[in-house]
């Protein structure tokens, strides 16, 4: 299971960014996630529960969007966006595709409350 992995990076980066604008407590993450990048969601945010305790994102959700996959089409050479794992052309139903990233996994978001204001996304 490699999302344990993948989350103490993200507390990691979390940390970082809230000591650098002083902020005490995280309240939300959000992560962006290519559809190749082989993470479950719900793996991630199990992981993200337990690993964060004890740090300033104790008790933050963790949210994750999976982003469509980008690529072309070998057959009809169509460039295309797949919003789910079936791979398939939407136009000319070929198999044979191209794709152009969809292994990325960014943290687009952090939300906390810096000395008791608003949430803020930075």
């Amino acid at each position: 299971m490699h999302e344990t992995a993948l989350v103490a990076g993200i507390l990691r980066i979390v940390e970082e960014e809230a000591a650098t604008h002083g902020v005490r407590r995280v309240a939300r993450v959000r992560v962006q996630v290519g559809p190749l990048a082989a993470v479950e969601p719900r793996t991630l945010a199990s992981c993200f529960e337990i690993y964060a305790e004890g740090t300033c994102a104790d008790g933050a959700e963790l949210v994750v969007e999976t982003l469509p996959a980008r690529g072309t089409c070998r057959v009809c050479g169509r460039r295309i966006l797949l919003h789910d794992r079936r791979w398939v052309c939407p136009f000319c139903a070929s198999r044979d595709l191209c794709f152009e990233g969809g292994n990325e996994m960014v943290i687009a978001g952090i939300e906390a409350r810096a000395n008791g204001g608003n949430p803020q996304w930075t």
